[in-house]
């Protein structure tokens, strides 16, 4: 076998998957001057990256009845999540929405791969299409940040290099301010902003944690978040199998790889070795050589590729969307029965999440006899039990609450006011006897149903145990 006849997407060593590629073999740090991708996903990607920057930055102004419409309030254990308040108390439901999201992602990476990586990961986003993008409006493209690298400090060079980090600062500030509003509420942070700082010290302080974390990961750490951090890349290699959508080369089509026009007689492949897939990667991989935990999916290499094909005279879609088997039969993409049962599988688990979601009661309440207390004889044949009742009013309204029993003939008597106050979005709490006529009672254990009001309205229903003297 000749050189020329080499595939080379088998390579005869694979020593590139032993490191990461902006790793060199001392472990040092190689710096990526990824080239500006132009083409038809990055239009895409571009205007589609416009839509993810006008949500992020919206969405903390939404408000429906006063409340957020997002809001995960950590420190305080108060989440809002389409302007539901969400307590600790209600920690099953993050559970299952936790559980939910886990089967979701291993779905959706075993038939679409790293699809999410490359067009709606924040990381990606913010990195690619906002402050790479600032990068070489300031700087320049990849050449010139390259050569701007190797220059002396003149007053040029720290012209700069000081006008791209302060833009980098900036822009990391507004990130750090809205990220931080959707801990603690626009409302919150507008005081935080407006009011002297000695009355938000804890505020102040992380709003400039996070803006100095977002700068030193977008400034600095750039890919290294998703090659080294992010724990999906390496997930991927067990999630994915040969029908898994990726972005790949056709090596069939593509090798053996070169562009020798003084010798027509070998016969070369459609890949004329011109590097422009490599020189586009943010992450700094050749996609040549196959499947790569590095690739995020960005589809640069794709853009580059169809450019130098059209260039050449060739068809487009070298690299391509496409899967293993895919590449290996010469058949295009489709989408399969495999890829159709798990996006089905992926909406049942989105809609159960839904459900769950906006079937949850308003108001939650807990019903408890008094520890200690069996039961009181009343003189005129009736017995009573003593409870305790916990309510959350996961409501923006105060809640007046009555209790009434469910059986005619029972009744509830509510100790101090004739109802439980619940304040707006917080907790209340009471004691109550439930009395029944002695003719009621069969056993010594009833169960029973006790109605929770607001005013004529009923809200719940709760069960418990009523005890009493006589014995079945």
């Amino acid at each position: 076998m000749t050189d020329e006849t080499i595939h080379i997407n088998e390579p005869l060593t694979e020593d590139f998957r032993d490191h990461l590629a902006t790793v060199d073999e001392r472990g040092k740090r190689k710096w990526i001057f990824a080239y500006r991708p132009h083409g038809r996903f990055y239009r895409i990607r571009s205007v589609l990256s416009i839509i993810y920057f006008l949500v992020f930055f919206g969405l903390p102004f939404i408000q429906i009845n006063g409340r957020p419409f997002i809001m995960l309030n950590i420190p305080k254990g108060r989440f809002i999540l389409f302007s539901k308040v969400f307590w600790p108390q209600d920690f099953f439901i993050f559970g299952l929405g936790m559980v939910a999201f886990i089967f979701f992602i291993i779905l959706f990476t075993a038939a679409f791969g790293r699809l999410f990586c490359g067009w709606a990961c924040p990381q990606t986003n913010f990195m690619e299409m906002m402050f790479r993008k600032v990068e070489y409006w300031i700087i320049g493209d990849a050449p010139v940040q390259r050569q701007l690298q190797k220059a002396p400090w003149d007053n040029k060079k720290i012209a700069k290099i000081t006008a791209k980090h302060i833009a980098f600062f900036i822009l990391s500030c507004i990130i750090a301010n809205f990220f931080l509003a959707y801990i603690i509420g626009i409302k919150e942070l507008e005081k935080i902003i407006t009011e002297p700082v000695s009355e938000h010290v804890i505020g102040f302080t992380s709003l400039l944690v996070f803006s100095t974390v977002f700068y030193a990961v977008y400034a600095f750490f750039r890919e290294q978040a998703c090659t080294v951090v992010c724990p999906y890349g390496r997930l991927q290699s067990v999630l994915l199998d040969k029908n898994s959508m990726i972005v790949a080369y056709d090596y069939k089509r593509g090798e053996p790889r070169g562009n020798d026009k003084t010798n027509p007689e070998l016969q070369h492949g459609d890949c004329i070795d011109c590097f422009q897939c490599v020189k586009v990667c943010p992450t700094g991989i050749d996609i040549r050589n196959g499947v790569q935990m590095e690739c995020v999916g960005c589809t640069a290499c794709i853009d580059a590729c169809d450019h130098i094909m059209l260039k050449t005279g060739k068809e487009k879609g070298l690299i391509r969307y496409a899967s293993e088997n895919s590449i290996a039969n010469g058949v295009r993409l489709h989408y399969t029965t495999r890829m159709k049962m798990y996006t089905a599988l992926c909406g049942v688990v989105v809609m159960v999440l839904a459900v769950i979601l906006f079937t949850r009661k308003d108001v939650d309440a807990t019903i408890m006899r008094t520890p200690g207390i069996l039961y009181q004889e009343r003189a005129n044949d009736s017995i009573s039990n003593l409870y305790n009742i916990k309510v959350v009013n996961k409501t923006i309204v105060e809640i007046p609450l009555t209790i009434k029993s469910e059986y005619a003939g029972g009744r509830v008597q509510i100790i101090g006011k004739p109802f439980i106050d619940v304040q707006k979005e917080g907790q209340g709490a009471g004691s109550f006897f439930v009395i029944l006529p002695k003719s009621f009672i069969t056993k010594r254990k009833t169960e029973i149903q006790l109605g929770l009001y607001q005013g004529d309205k009923k809200i719940a229903i709760m069960k418990t145990n009523f005890l009493s003297p006589i014995a079945k």
